[in-house]
C-alpha cells in the first residue's frame, strides 16, 4: 500500500499532463496515504494554538526516536494511546470525558485517570494528617452521585500529603461501559477522606481542575487501545504496496541510460523522504515532522552473495533463471526483508491528542527475494 501511495505522489510531481490531472493524481495519492494511516479524512488542525499534554509528548519520546521510528515494539501493549481532557471545567471533583472519537473496532486495554495533586493546605496543631484516602467512583446517576446506588467504586488508595505531582488511577471498567453505551457516561466522582474513612472538612488534598490551573496540570483520561491493524511479518508480507519492481517511482522521468545503470547496481537501501509539511499535514501532526521510509533498489544477479541476504527460495530462483531451466522465471527482486513501525503524535477531530503506532512503514534493510 505505501509503495503504491509513494508512486502516485511521484507521478503527481513529475508528470506533464494538465494541472487538473496532476491535482487529481495528488488527491488520489493523499487519499491512499490516509488509508495507510487508518483515516478517511485528515483531522482539522486546532482552531487555536494548543499545547499537547506533556505526558503524551514524553510517551512519544519514550516509544519513538526523533523520526518517529519505534525504539522497542514491546513498550506499548496495543497500538493506540488516546488522551482526553475534562469537559466539566468545575472546581468540584467531578470529571467528564467525551469518548466519541474512540472507534467501535478499538479494543479497550487500559484506561487511566490522571490527576495532578496540588500542594496540601497548611493545617496547625496535632490534627495535621500525613496521608488521606482518595477514592474514584463511576457515576451511575448524574443527579444522585452521593447515594449508595448512584456510584460505583473503581479505585481507592492512600495518598501522601507531603508532596505534589501526578496520581494515576485505573478506571478501565467504567470506560468499557461508556464505549459500549455512550449514554451511560455520567462521569467520575473523586472523594478525599481520612484514614478511617471519615470525611475531612476542609479536605487537606486538592487536585488541579479544568479551571484556574495551568494547561499542563488539567485532569486527563489516558486510554490504551488496539484497533487490530497489525502488520504481517516478513518475508511473506513483502513491501507495503505489493511486489512491483523496485525503484519504479524514483526512476520516473529519468534517462534510459540512468535506468540501466541503476539495474546494474547491487540490491541496497536508498533514502525515501516523507515530509508531512510538504503534503499539507503539519497542522494536525505534532510529531514527527516527517520520516525516512527508505526503499530498496538494485539488481539481484547470479550468483547471489550473502551480502544480498537472499532467501533459499531466491537462491533457487536465481539458479533456475541463470541456467534457463524453465521458461518465464525472472531473477529475484530487491525488496525490504526487515520493516520497522513508526509512531504519529497528532490531534484528532475533537482536538484530543493521539499516539498511534503503524507497522511496516520503514524499510530496515533490503535483500533479494
Amino acid at each position: 500500500m505505501l509503495g503504491t501511495v509513494l508512486l502516485l505522489l511521484a507521478l503527481a510531481k513529475t508528470a506533464c499532463p494538465s494541472p487538473a490531472s496532476v491535482a487529481s493524481r495528488r488527491a488520489e495519492a493523499l487519499k491512499k496515504l490516509l488509508e495507510v494511516f487508518g483515516m478517511e479524512d485528515p483531522p482539522a488542525p486546532p482552531a487555536h494554538f494548543k499545547q499537547p499534554p506533556q505526558y503524551m509528548v514524553d510517551l512519544f519520546n519514550t516509544v519513538a526516536n526523533a523520526d518517529g521510528v519505534t525504539k522497542n515494539p514491546d513498550i506499548l501493549e496495543g497500538n493506540t494511546v488516546r488522551s482526553f481532557l475534562d469537559k466539566t471545567h468545575s472546581e468540584e471533583m467531578r470529571f467528564l470525558f467525551v469518548l466519541s472519537s474512540v472507534a467501535k473496532n478499538e479494543k479497550i486495554l487500559t484506561a487511566e485517570l490522571h490527576l495532578f495533586r496540588l500542594w496540601p493546605r497548611v493545617t496547625d496543631g496535632p490534627k495535621r494528617h500525613h496521608f488521606c484516602q482518595v477514592s474514584v467512583y463511576q457515576v451511575l446517576e448524574k443527579d444522585k452521585p452521593d447515594t449508595p446506588g448512584g456510584k460505583k467504586l473503581l479505585a481507592a488508595r492512600l495518598v501522601s500529603l507531603q508532596t505534589s505531582g501526578w496520581e494515576v488511577f485505573a478506571i478501565t471498567p467504567a470506560v468499557r461501559d461508556w464505549t459500549e453505551d455512550e449514554s451511560s457516561n455520567q462521569g467520575l466522582l473523586v472523594t478525599v477522606q481520612g484514614l478511617g474513612g471519615s470525611p475531612l472538612d476542609p479536605p487537606p488534598l486538592q487536585f488541579a481542575s479544568g479551571r484556574g490551573h495551568h494547561e499542563s496540570k488539567k485532569p486527563m483520561l489516558v486510554l490504551f487501545t488496539d484497533d487490530g491493524r497489525r502488520g504481517a511479518s516478513l518475508p511473506t508480507a513483502g513491501f507495503p504496496g505489493g511486489s512491483h519492481a523496485p525503484g519504479t517511482a524514483p526512476l520516473l522521468g529519468r534517462s534510459r541510460s540512468t535506468r540501466s545503470l541503476d539495474r546494474l547496481q547491487p540490491c541496497q537501501r536508498h533514502p525515501l523522504s516523507v515530509d508531512f509539511e510538504e503534503i499539507g499535514w503539519s497542522g494536525w501532526i505534532i510529531s514527527p515532522r516527517g520520516y525516512n521510509a527508505f526503499h530498496c533498489k538494485g539488481s539481484c544477479p547470479f550468483p547471489l552473495g550473502e551480502n544480498m541476504r537472499p532467501t533459499n527460495h531466491a537462491t533457487v530462483q536465481s539458479i533456475i533463471n541463470a541456467l534457463k531451466l524453465s521458461e518465464g522465471v525472472s531473477s529475484p527482486c530487491c525488496v525490504p526483508n526487515k520493516l520497522y513501525s513508526i509512531n504519529l503524535l497528532y490531534f484528532d477531530d475533537d482536538e484530543n491528542v493521539v499516539l498511534k503506532q503503524y507497522d511496516d512503514m520503514v524499510a530496515g534493510s533490503c535483500g533479494c527475494h
